[in-house]
């Protein structure tokens, strides 16, 4: 039996991940906000467990679940910390953030969890020109992407001294199944759909485009095969530009539609991830490509 804690599980990627793992087997119990609609998102299940708990009390919950289970309280084998907020600038929920982190280690520890995972993000990297491996330095042009590097090597620091496994996710572009507005691809999905004039940038830089349920096997293989103390890019590998993607996107949804490009974006952002280390790892291959993840926006 394996028992898995999540945070963060209702958000896009957050859902992706509770869906995969209810389909293999796994038990989890899932901190949620109490009053968030998205909690509506989460499945009927006796292996699925809610509790209310916000990130910024994650320190209660080992007290919450033994109130909770009580002498049956089950034996956690990895927690999975996905909840994050707060807009790209906006430094007191970024620090804030970073904290949160910090408090749910300590958590997954007090709990007895063998194995730490976080989400992290392509925007700890920053403006990078060549092919972006996990050894690549970190120069964040941001608070949110200042934030997640900062958590990551944090928290890694922490888990050496907990003496508890860690391991960090860096997620690129995630599409698919709960994809929210405001977003680039869907965006322009709506536009097309209507028959509207869609209007973006260049769009000459390098992309990298990964169906949101095919990053949630990676970190269900993560927690299966990854190694501890390991930072692993979680993209598809595909490294190609975004004026490619968003020709496909045209194709499948109205071949007619006006696109007007625009000016390269400041700062210039194109990604070109590795994703070698992840695939020797854990054996993992990307099974769901572009053209497939565009079904879920019909």
């Amino acid at each position: 039996m394996k028992n898995v804690i999540i945070t963060g599980g209702t958000g896009f990627f957050g859902i992706n991940l509770v869906e995969e793992l209810l389909e293999k087997g796994y038990y989890l119990t899932v901190t949620v906000r109490q009053g968030s609609e998205h909690n509506k998102r989460l499945p009927d299940s006796d292996r699925l467990t809610v509790l209310e708990n916000d990130i910024e009390e994650i320190e209660r919950l080992p007290g919450l679940l033994k109130n909770r289970f009580g002498k049956s309280l089950p034996v956690y084998d990895t927690f999975y910390h996905l909840a994050w907020r707060g807009g790209r600038n906006d430094m007191a929920a970024q620090l804030k953030n970073v904290n949160d982190s910090l408090k749910a280690l300590e958590s997954a520890s007090a709990l007895g969890c063998s194995r730490f995972i976080c989400s992290g993000s392509q925007a700890e990297y920053g403006v990078k020109q060549g092919i972006i491996t996990e050894e690549e330095p970190c120069f964040p042009v941001n608070a949110y992407g200042a934030a997640k590097a900062s958590a990551c090597f944090l928290t890694r620091v922490r888990a050496e001294q907990l003496g508890i496994g860690w391991i960090w996710g860096r997620i690129f572009s995630l599409i698919g199944k709960y994809e929210p507005f405001g977003r680039m691809l869907p965006d322009l999905i709506e536009k097309l759909k209507k028959g509207e004039e869609a209007g973006l940038s260049s769009c000459e830089q390098y992309w990298d485009y990964l169906d949101a349920g095919d990053a949630a096997r990676a970190f269900i293989l993560l927690g299966e095969k990854g190694r501890d103390g390991e930072i692993y890019n979680i993209a598809a590998g595909a490294r190609q530009k975004l004026k490619e993607y968003v020709r496909q996107t045209a194709d499948y949804f109205n071949k007619d539609a006006a696109i007007v490009y625009g000016d390269d974006p400041k700062p210039f952002i194109s990604l070109r991830p590795s994703v070698e280390k992840l695939e020797k790892d854990t054996g993992w291959s990307p099974q769901i490509d572009f053209k497939r993840s565009l079904k879920w926006y019909t």
